[in-house]
């Protein structure tokens, strides 16, 4: 990141970092859910090889019908609307994170918790994509490249691994599963309609930002998401890492899997919570490392910032019980709600607060999904163990 703002300049940076966020919004188009429910049905389903297959299979039938939608769709947007086509050739050239996407098997391997694969491939996409940077972006003008590495990494390390699983496991596609692939598309249309409002949570400000703002906006926020990703990432891949010991503890033990859950969410939030704090007080030497200009706003900011990280080691230790539990109905109108209402916060507080504005809708959104998931959550889960 520093080496691409000295040679690119942080205007650059900012419109990157929006056509990186526009692909990955429309990753969750191609997922369809598999990140949650597919992990579950392996982690039941991990001693069936059968019913490993038709999961597999169906879920990666069903991802390449709506990879083809989605390439089309995204495709006629970047053509038609003004707003891409100044810029076109670098949202193009992000679309083959949208195909990395599709070959990407990490739920298969998270359901059978095979954290050492999922370790592989993510270290070796990171890495072509790091090579790629540092090999090529040589002038200004190459920032249209910056997001077209990152898909080639993808392609190469998750085409690698899922041809891996094919052969390690004997999967077919020759088998009929079209059937279980329209009960698929049809059953995980819910869950997926609540992950494109958690996605629009997680890219939105970024994009509003360039639409309402400037790309200098863009990237100052980018500087300061870029520094507290590594933790919400952190938070994430523990998600995905106890997800499916959750699910299968839930499933036959209440009080073992709460056990489980408190010891090790617990440690982990205590981690958190020190790393924010030594983020807070070397906030100017962290922003520093950068280079950008205007450090002490940005290092203002960055002192916002802390506390998303430090509650969503919170919120998202919640949702693995809302989700255990079968509550996805209740998960997805909270998650509904309270996008369309930061969103429209977005709206209002972007023009006249900038950045600032969107950290405190982030930080007040947190806090709001703690109160409702333990509302949705208390009886089942937390009285019972009174």
């Amino acid at each position: 990141m520093p080496y691409i703002i000295s040679v690119c300049g942080i205007d650059n940076y900012g419109k990157i970092s929006i056509g990186m966020a526009i692909s990955f919004f429309l990753m969750v188009f191609i997922d369809y859910g598999s990140d949650i429910n597919g992990v579950k049905e392996i982690a039941i389903n991990r001693e069936n090889k059968s019913n490993l297959e038709r999961v597999f299979v169906t879920t990666f039938i069903a991802k390449f019908i709506l990879l083809v939608l989605t390439l089309i769709a995204s495709s006629l947007l970047f053509l038609f609307i003004p707003f891409f086509q100044s810029e076109k050739e670098m949202f193009f050239l992000g679309l083959p994170i949208l195909i990395g996407q599709f070959l990407n098997p990490t739920w298969f391997l998270q359901g059978l918790e095979n954290f050492k694969w999922i370790t592989v491939l993510t270290i070796f996409s990171k890495i072509v994509y790091v090579v790629g940077i540092f090999a090529f972006i040589n002038v200004e003008q190459d920032y249209i490249f910056i997001n077209l590495f990152w898909g080639i990494g993808t392609i190469i390390a998750h085409g690698s691994i899922f041809i891996f699983i094919l052969k390690t496991y004997k999967f077919s596609f020759k088998n009929n599963y079209r059937k279980d692939t329209t009960i698929l598309l049809k059953n995980n249309f819910s869950l997926f309609t609540s992950q494109i409002f958690v996605s629009l949570q997680m890219y939105a400000p970024l994009m509003l930002i360039g639409f309402l703002g400037n790309n200098t906006m863009a990237g100052q926020f980018k500087i300061i998401d870029q520094i507290i990703v590594i933790f919400k990432t952190y938070i994430l891949l523990f998600f995905n890492y106890m997800y499916p010991r959750v699910c299968y503890l839930l499933d036959k033990n209440l009080r073992e899997a709460l056990k489980f859950w408190k010891t090790y969410n617990g440690l982990n939030l205590a981690f958190i919570s020190l790393s924010m704090m030594l983020i807070y007080v070397f906030s100017y030497d962290v922003v520093d490392f950068f280079n950008p200009i205007e450090k002490e706003e940005i290092t203002n900011l960055l002192r916002v910032a802390v506390f998303i990280p430090f509650l969503q080691g919170i919120t998202v230790p919640l949702k693995q019980l809302i989700l255990g539990i079968n509550k996805q109905k209740q998960y997805i109108n909270i998650t509904i709600f309270l996008t369309v209402v930061c969103l429209l916060l977005f709206l209002l507080f972007i023009p006249g607060y900038k950045v600032m504005g969107v950290l405190s809708i982030l930080i007040i959104s947190e806090i709001a999904i703690i109160a409702l998931f333990y509302y949705n959550i208390k009886n089942e889960i937390f009285s019972s163990q009174v």
